[in-house]
């Protein structure tokens, strides 16, 4: 038993669950029908891993839509608003997912945040003070079951109980002291069941050890575990760790009666300094992190080998850094891609390879797969863009500054723009309806021209602009329906790029991307969006913003090159969409949004190594783009789906003159924060979720702007939805948007 994986995705290879999931949604497909789906894609799973000789197998890392929600599901963790709908309990479960409205009632869903350091969104569990935990393990052990029923063996995953404890938001009076021991509780009958069921291992996720951790949080989940580990009898417990090193509590994991530490050598910068300061006990065993679970560059096998010749052999489990549902299914459904590129790519079923190789290297002394492994990271991959470099390596502090100052442009830009108290805008794509994603299709098909490919889009643009008129909208958008992707579509027109046909990762429930690689060094070879943009603004006499990604997102959206570093490939995309900004201005496009969507993405999880490690070169990064725009041209920039609240001064420093936030899922959180900083930039947080189908009321969307109002003046005041509305359908976009705009006049005539 030398092999482990933590996880492995579920989407399906060619998003099987995804689509089955959303006809669901439609009603065009029964409840049984799903589970059907559901139940293939998990015999698919693990017959591919047991078939690569993985001997850790993980179950129970399948979902519907969030493991998080699974786990709060399992216990009762659920608000009875959610509980008192009158419909199935898979419709209960999706309600707190992605909302419902219908007659059954009208209910938002849970607040949706990144998890830790990724792309991938989970679903935050909700405890008011009616919860009362109850256990149902019935997903679990059916899903044991059934790999058992297949001849395969696995260990069931689970959320820890200290990581699900630090995610869980308290509504009311209750707080963590107060429902630790009943958690406990539901653990210890968990490895009851378990030990009934006969289960060898268990697996029980706790990367929440990877923050910097307080001494209550050490003395929390020490109380935690040392009531839980004396229960487990015959269940062996693998205590997994991800997403960087545990240093805080390392010499306490190591004391503890669990059978196996999991722990993470690609993002633990600490781990193997840690074992070498304090040693590993030989009475558990080690599951070492070492390939790559959320990059899709190929092992470096010698790197690898000279990490696990440091470690104890004897305890040695060879494993992936964290689950690899943060990859694409396999490489060999890229049929396009020269093989001289696919080559460096591992995927999700390259790396089962990469495992066993490595296996049989370390513990058989096999070489071959070493010397092909070695011949591939000996040859020069790419040949470098020696002007790129010679621009970034030239950038002075002068580059990263706009004059005049904030207060100043402010004041401009008042005057030139004349907007009504509380503008009213959205985020900027409308949405991707069958025609447009049909017409997209068609076009890569060859079946039609790019004259007519762009007349259609043309189309759809006038007549999105011509609705917003009519609604009454200040600042317009084109909808963006030339575009797949808001990292994809900038990649696809960068030198640097190369792209994928079928890797798809999940973001969050049915919501997938295809990443596009940073191949070398990026450049921009061409315009980006300004026939576009200036095409929309010539439709109209209202301000229309120019759209575009901002680097850092782009960046952190794409799969990054791992022989420089981060910060290079951000300012190289920094210069390119620099060029863009600048173009979008001389063409007349005088508001220009740059979306930073992912900026807390690559964070790091300590908040110690935050400066050190990204803001003092992210932030930066950003100003790169517009500093050197004209002081009447005003810069937007959105983010969504994070947890902003103790970054808001690096966020004000990014010096944009507008900023959106996602808002109306995290119940408004972030409002405190800026008022407790003295934001200075103006903001609209968001008034309603765009995530979820349900149709917001006008008195509903005033109530949010009134509580706005509360924190944020008037005159620093923007209106608009959380996010953008590809996703969604027209008749709702509408209604809602007709709603925002309705809301907003309402709350301007009391003003």
């Amino acid at each position: 038993m030398t092999t482990s994986i933590i996880g492995y995705p579920r989407i399906g290879a060619h998003r099987e669950l995804k689509f089955a999931t959303e006809k669901f949604f439609r009603q065009e497909l029964s409840e049984a029908d799903l589970q059907a789906v559901a139940a293939e894609q998990r015999k698919v799973n693990w017959k591919k891993q047991a078939a690569a000789g993985i001997d850790f197998i993980a179950s129970n890392d399948f979902s519907f839509y969030d493991t998080t929600l699974d786990t709060a599901f399992a216990l009762n963790i659920v608000p009875k608003r959610y509980q008192n709908l009158a419909v199935s309990p898979l419709e209960k479960y999706f309600a707190a997912a992605r909302g419902h409205q219908s007659e059954a009632g009208d209910v938002k869903a849970l607040a949706m945040k990144k998890w830790f350091n990724t792309n991938y969104h989970y679903m935050v569990p909700e405890f008011d003070d009616g919860t009362t935990i109850q256990l149902d393990l019935t997903k679990l052990l059916s899903e044991y079951r059934e790999a058992l029923a297949l001849g395969i063996t696995t260990k069931p995953v689970l959320i820890g109980p200290f990581t699900l404890l630090k995610l869980i938001r308290f509504t009311g009076q209750t707080q963590i002291s107060d429902v630790q021991d009943e958690l406990v509780r539901a653990y210890v009958e968990i490895l009851s069941l378990l030990v009934t069921e006969k289960v060898d291992w268990l697996q029980l996720d706790e990367p929440a050890l990877v923050f910097d951790l307080t001494t209550e949080d050490i003395c929390l989940f020490k109380a935690i575990y040392a009531a839980l580990l004396p229960q487990k009898q015959t269940v062996k417990i693998l205590l997994q760790t991800y997403f960087g090193d545990v240093r805080d509590i390392y010499t306490d994991l190591i004391q503890l009666d669990v059978d196996g530490i999991g722990l993470d050598f690609v993002e633990g910068r600490k781990t193997a300094e840690l074992i070498e300061t304090h040693g590993f006990p030989t009475d558990k065993k080690l599951f070492a992190g070492v390939v790559n679970g959320k990059n899709i560059w190929r092992n470096d096998y010698q790197k690898t080998l000279d990490i696990l010749k440091t470690l104890p052999e004897a305890s040695l489990i060879i494993g992936t850094s964290c689950s690899l549902q943060h990859v694409p299914y396999t490489v060999t459904a890229e049929l396009e891609l020269p093989q001289d590129i696919l080559r460096y790519f591992a995927f999700a079923e390259e790396k089962l390879v990469e495992l066993k190789d490595l296996n049989d290297i370390f513990n058989h002394g096999q070489g071959e797969s070493l010397t092909a492994n070695q011949v591939l990271f000996a040859a020069q991959r790419y040949q470098g863009n020696q002007v790129v470099q010679a621009k970034v390596a030239a950038l002075t502090d002068a580059d990263f500054t706009r004059t005049p100052t904030f207060a100043t442009r402010e004041r401009v830009q008042k005057d030139i723009f004349e907007l009504p108290k509380l503008p009213t805008t959205t985020i900027g794509s409308f949405p991707q309806t069958a025609d447009v994603r049909k017409n997209r299709l068609n076009f890569k098909r060859g079946e039609i021209t790019k004259a007519e490919y762009d007349t259609f889009n043309q189309e759809k643009t006038k007549d999105w602009i011509k609705w917003q008129e009519q609604v009454g909208f200040d600042i317009l958008v084109h909808g963006e329906f030339e575009r797949n992707d808001m990292v994809e579509y900038f990649g696809e027109k960068l030198d640097g790029y190369v792209f994928t046909k079928n890797a798809w990762v999940q973001s969050y429930g049915t919501r997938c991307v295809k990443p596009p690689i940073v191949w070398g060094d990026i450049a921009r070879v061409q315009s980006l969006t300004v026939e576009d943009a200036v095409y929309a603004q010539s439709l109209t006499d209202k301000p229309l913003k120019g759209m575009l990604t901002g680097p850092v997102t782009i960046l952190n959206w794409s799969f990054p090159r791992e022989d420089i570093s981060l910060k290079a490939s951000t300012l190289q995309i920094a210069l390119a969409i620099q060029e863009e900004v600048l173009d979008l201005e001389q063409n007349g496009i005088k508001i220009i949004q740059i979306d930073e969507a992912a900026l807390r993405e690559k964070l790091p999880l300590r908040q110690t190594d935050w400066n050190s490690e990204y803001l003092d070169w992210a932030i930066p990064a950003f100003r790169l783009v517009h500093a050197k725009v004209a002081p009447g041209t005003q810069i937007h920039t959105h983010m969504c789906y994070s947890e902003f609240t103790d970054i808001i001064p690096a966020i004000d420093a990014m010096d944009a003159d507008v900023i959106s936030f996602e808002a109306s899922r995290s119940d408004l959180s972030i409002l405190d924060a800026l008022q407790a900083n003295g934001f200075r930039t103006q903001n609209g947080p968001g008034v309603y979720d765009i995530h979820s189908p349900r149709i917001p009321s006008v008195e509903e969307i005033q109530d949010v702007i009134r509580r706005i109002l509360t924190k944020v003046p008037a005159e620093k005041l923007w209106i608009n939805p959380d996010c953008g509305l590809k996703t969604r359908g027209v008749t709702e976009v509408k209604a809602s948007l007709e709603n925002l705009v309705k809301a907003t006049q309402g709350i301007r005539s009391e003003l």
